[in-house]
């Protein structure tokens, strides 16, 4: 077996999701995700199909995040594996519902920043083993950082 690291592409002011789902309708069922959580998301799905003809399926509502979303499944080509790009809405707005679809089995990013998927490769394919995701911590948060934290959070929208 053979370990690799996949660098993601994420496009400027998106978000990523990544996951592991068991079903050929995932890639529908998190489309009606997506637009029932936040009517107002832009997004590309990509869902790496493991059996039969295993095709990567699309979907979305912007063709430039459906191909970046494909871009990235291809490169990380890992059967069962797929891939949200989304613009104007937070992984915040679907991620509970995307946990909830009773064809995904696990997520393992949500984010903006970063992130390197860690892939297993054997004679019948490959898998993801994990992601890193950012950076690692480069100290505590101090009050000043604590305020910037907060204020963030109310420039988005999160608290009051």
């Amino acid at each position: 077996m053979e370990f690799e690291t996949v660098r993601i592409e994420i496009p400027e002011g998106c978000n990523i999701i990544i996951g592991h789902t068991h079903f050929i309708k995932t890639v529908e069922d998190l489309y009606e995700i997506m637009v029932g959580a936040a009517p107002q998301v832009k997004f590309g799905i990509a869902f790496c199909e493991a059996s039969g003809p295993s095709l990567i399926r699309v979907e979305g509502n912007d063709e430039a995040l459906k191909t970046a979303a494909v871009k990235n499944a291809q490169a990380v080509g890992a059967g069962h594996s797929f891939t949200v790009l989304m613009r104007d809405a937070f992984p915040i707005n679907v991620l509970n519902a995307i946990k909830a679809c009773q064809e995904v089995c696990n997520i393992f990013c949500a984010t903006a920043n970063p992130v390197e998927v860690v892939v297993a490769k054997s004679a019948q394919g490959r898998g993801i083993m994990g992601v890193i995701d950012g950076s690692s911590p480069k100290g505590v948060e101090d009050a000043a950082a604590r305020a910037a934290r907060k204020d963030l959070l109310r420039k988005f929208g999160y608290k009051l």
